[in-house]
């Protein structure tokens, strides 16, 4: 690909304050895109954001929580105004909990689902209308390898990863007519703050990497120039699928 695929192309990350949404915007930026970053954390937010400009990027910071109707309008009206029409949207925003089905509340069930589902439809609702007037268009949804297996402990996690990628490949198909491709990428047993505790607890962190055919979690700078590709011009006949990214785990 070219140096700067992205050039020109505004491209909104959520959950962009840290883990794997802030490295796919510092790579965006490097890309040639601006950036635009949402997260609930204006402190963690706002270093994302000085760290990409320290580089020579250009980003915006927005703080919103994404589960909340009136709060993703006013955040779509202030990326308008401020940074243009989005051509790009990451939909990166999640969480999980770790416990049995039958330990969870509703209101922790709800949680889970309003974060890494509702978001999805919320961002991608607001924003879809603009890239259709562009007749152009990115979406990518962080699914997980939780979308296409799954391990005890993670049911609320598993249904919205699963109900992410099936909307993933509905969406693909409503808006391949107007230019618009829309993916997944699923990671795996990357290192990131939600995986802090296995990497932390010695015994269970050699347990489950001893399960990984590559033998190692997975890097962060690893997960951007995959972002980059699918949101590039190169990638414009990849629409409607997945692409796992998980050191051969759900290969097994």
């Amino acid at each position: 690909m070219e140096d700067h695929p992205l050039h020109s192309r505004v491209a909104v990350i959520t959950g962009a304050s840290r883990g794997l949404g802030k490295q796919m915007a510092e790579a965006l930026a490097q890309a040639g895109a601006t950036v635009v970053l949402v997260a609930r954390n204006r402190e963690l937010l706002e270093k994302a954001k000085f760290g990409i400009e320290g580089r020579g990027g250009k980003a915006y910071a927005f703080v919103a929580d994404l589960s909340k109707e009136d709060e993703v309008g006013r955040f779509a009206e202030g990326v308008r105004a401020q940074a243009g029409a989005p051509d790009i949207l990451i939909n990166n925003a999640g969480m999980n909990l770790r416990k049995l089905l039958h330990e969870f509340t509703l209101e922790e069930w709800h949680r889970v689902i309003e974060t890494n589902l509702d978001t999805a439809f919320l961002c991608a609702r607001a924003f879809v209308p603009g890239m259709i007037e562009k007749k152009f268009g990115r979406i990518i949804n962080m699914t997980s390898t939780m979308a296409h297996v799954a391990l005890q402990c993670r049911s609320a996690y598993c249904a919205t990863k699963f109900g992410l990628l099936g909307m993933t490949k509905a969406l693909a198909l409503e808006l391949a007519p107007h230019g618009i491709t829309v993916n997944g990428i699923s990671p795996g047993p990357f290192a990131t703050e939600m995986n802090t505790v296995l990497t932390q607890d010695p015994v269970r962190n050699a347990e489950f990497t001893a399960k990984i055919p590559l033998g190692r979690w997975g890097k962060m700078e690893e997960i951007g120039p995959l972002a980059v590709f699918l949101c590039s011009d190169a990638a414009g006949f990849i629409t409607g699928t997945d692409i796992v990214i998980d050191g051969g785990w759900s290969a097994q």
